[in-house]
């Protein structure tokens, strides 16, 4: 439609299976850009990437007709492929099977992407777990106290 307007920024997060720590410097360093072509190929902007050898984060913005759900089952289906591919890939690799998304205005857009860049010293002082529980509140939405992850 020549006349639809949208800023779709999602602020994505997921961990690897079990949150296991398999997401090293080396692995990190190539798995970034791998993952940033394949949001281009599914018509998305990475602005973002970040996270710990456990998660990533990432700052999306999607065109509308791009559904988030078959974006992210595309990053995570094809990351994982390409991990596999990898010489001497970390054993037991594998995504979890959700994800946390959030919407995110464009005026929060600068201090979410500097969040996603800083994951490292944030979680000198917070636990994923305890980042996760801030996400979940801070965003309005209901969880079971006892299994924070579903």
């Amino acid at each position: 439609m020549s006349h639809t307007f949208t800023q779709l920024l999602y602020h994505i997060v997921f961990g690897t299976r079990n949150r296991a720590a398999l997401i090293d410097p080396g692995l990190r360093d190539d798995l970034y850009p791998y993952m940033a072509g394949i949001v281009r190929n599914e018509r998305g902007s990475l602005l973002a990437i970040g996270g710990m050898p456990d998660h990533l984060h990432l700052l999306i913005r999607l065109k509308p007709a791009v559904s988030l759900s078959d974006l992210l089952c595309s990053v995570k289906a094809n990351s994982s492929r390409w991990v596999h591919e990898r010489p001497d890939p970390p054993r037991g690799f594998a995504w979890q099977e959700g994800y946390g998304a959030f919407t995110v205005s464009e005026s929060s857009a600068g201090s979410v992407c500097r969040y996603i860049q800083n994951q490292e010293e944030h979680h000198r002082g917070r636990s994923f777990e305890a980042e996760w529980i801030g996400l979940l509140k801070r965003h309005g939405i209901e969880f079971d106290p006892a299994n924070p992850f579903g």
